[in-house]
């Protein structure tokens, strides 16, 4: 069976004080219903914080990148190891504002999700299409390809990542994909992880894009849509703890 995951998204956002009252907010407000979970991920800095202030509760904490390299000669980059020393559970991989503005192409993602695998990390690998491929009508090429390159990468250990599908067009500008076209891109991706393995059937795929409490229902109520990766409404505890609820 597949749960819902609901993951929190903080971007370059955060400081030391109202960290502490947004964490401690989530803590007192989730108790995590059977089958569901939610995590925050943070910027590096910050890991150790969501250790101290979510370590014992029902609420996970990961980071926003990991390098594809285990350490060495790689000024400014952190390892999966590194990060996970902090207890995370999670690390999101190829962002779509990673991909634009690092030049992040599909086999650094796939290198970086193996990297996140070996350290013992759950990867939240990110895969959407920008509104010019949306509008040419090659959304499902888009999202395949992304995805292939991971799977080929990974073999066998596909089936232990997550997948977060984020139109580019929907991110941080207010738009949503309507709850049948999230759907239907969906189910093309669980098609295709149900033709790579049986077990990657079960692979938690996420919807992220201007996520919010007021669309997360009519998301979560589509049958392939698994949860949500939440961006700027993870930062105001009431509105993440909504969607969660929802």
């Amino acid at each position: 069976m597949r749960g819902k995951l609901v993951v929190g998204n903080w971007k370059m956002n955060g400081g030391l004080r109202q960290n502490d009252g947004l964490l401690a907010d989530l803590r007192a407000g989730w108790v995590a219903p059977e089958g569901e979970e939610l995590a925050v991920c943070v910027p590096y800095p910050y890991l150790w914080q969501a250790q101290a202030a979510l370590s014992g509760s029902a609420i996970a904490w990961g980071a926003q990148d990991v390098s594809e390299h285990a350490g060495g000669a790689h000024t400014g980059e952190v390892s999966a190891g590194m990060v996970a020393e902090f207890g995370c559970r999670y690390a999101i991989v190829g962002h779509s504002e990673r991909r634009a503005h690092c030049g992040e192409n599909d086999a650094t993602v796939a290198a970086k999700a193996a990297a996140a695998l070996g350290a013992g990390l759950t990867p939240v690998v990110c895969v959407g299409e920008t509104l010019a491929e949306r509008e040419a009508g090659t959304t499902g090429a888009v999202v395949l390809r992304q995805l292939d390159v991971v799977a080929a990468r990974l073999g066998d250990r596909v089936a232990a990542i997550v997948v977060a599908y984020e139109p580019v067009w929907a991110i941080g500008t207010g738009r949503t994909a309507s709850p049948d076209q999230a759907q239907a891109v969906h189910r093309t991706l669980r098609g295709r992880l149900e033709s790579i393995a049986a077990a990657a059937a079960n692979v938690r795929l996420l919807y992220g894009g201007s996520v919010k409490s007021d669309n997360a229902r009519a998301l979560f109520a589509c049958p392939d849509i698994d949860g949500a990766l939440v961006g700027g409404a993870s930062l105001k505890a009431d509105e993440f703890l909504a969607i969660a609820h929802a």
